[in-house]
């Protein structure tokens, strides 16, 4: 148990770590060639409009990148209180509801607080209207797929499940924000700390909510 719990801290250090140098690289100008040559090669040289790949791949990206907007994470953490409420697991309900709502006030003042533009090399795949550092579809989808599926996964006794659960989350939080990169409306970087903050407020979250689980507070 002591090696698991270390685990998760040494995770959650090495992704806290990867945010301050991804955050410190961006103020000081240092990402520029790395986020402009990547956003670059997924566009056809001779037309920057057009991604790189048949036109079925730049509408699958536009859907998987809904995936991690805020309409849909709205409506999957609405369903999952709601189902956590009807299943008399009421402090679990009101758990995830303060720590994705919470995630998203965070997401809004980090962007808020670094301030920087979107890219600007390509036409935009995809409608923005907040700043780019980090990738809030990156850093929510990390925050709210991987939270529930950690919670859900431990509710499992099959360990074939709780690997279902987690890879699955996983899988998907990287396709959102790689769609983001595709599309032209995030720097590589931001995505970047977007999955870093994301993943450590899940971890810090799924901690959290074992800790009092083993002290009978609520069940996951």
């Amino acid at each position: 148990m002591r090696l698991a719990s270390l685990f998760w801290f040494a995770l959650a250090a090495v992704l806290v770590t990867l945010f301050i140098e991804l955050a410190l690289s961006v103020l000081a100008g240092e990402t520029m060639t790395f986020d402009r040559n990547i956003i670059l090669a997924l566009r056809n040289p001779l037309d920057l409009s057009d991604p790189i790949g048949p036109y079925w791949l730049e509408e699958l990206m536009r859907d998987i990148t809904a995936l991690g907007g805020t309409g849909v994470l709205s409506f999957v953490t609405l369903f999952t209180v709601l189902y956590l409420y009807l299943q008399q697991h009421r402090q679990m309900a009101m758990f995830v509801s303060i720590v994705i709502v919470t995630g998203m006030l965070s997401s809004s003042l980090l962007k808020y607080g670094f301030a920087r533009p979107r890219p600007d090399l390509v036409p935009h795949g995809s409608y923005v209207y907040t700043s780019s550092f980090p990738s809030g579809h990156s850093m929510m989808s990390a925050l709210v797929y991987l939270t529930l599926a950690l919670m859900f996964a431990n509710s499992q006794i099959r360990v074939s499940i709780k690997i279902l659960f987690i890879t699955s989350a996983l899988f998907l939080v990287l396709l959102i924000g790689l769609s983001r990169i595709y599309l032209g409306v995030h720097w590589p970087s931001d995505v970047l700390a977007g999955w870093s903050a994301g993943g450590v407020w899940a971890l810090m979250s799924y901690r959290f909510a074992r800790f009092w689980q083993k002290r009978g507070r609520f069940l996951l």
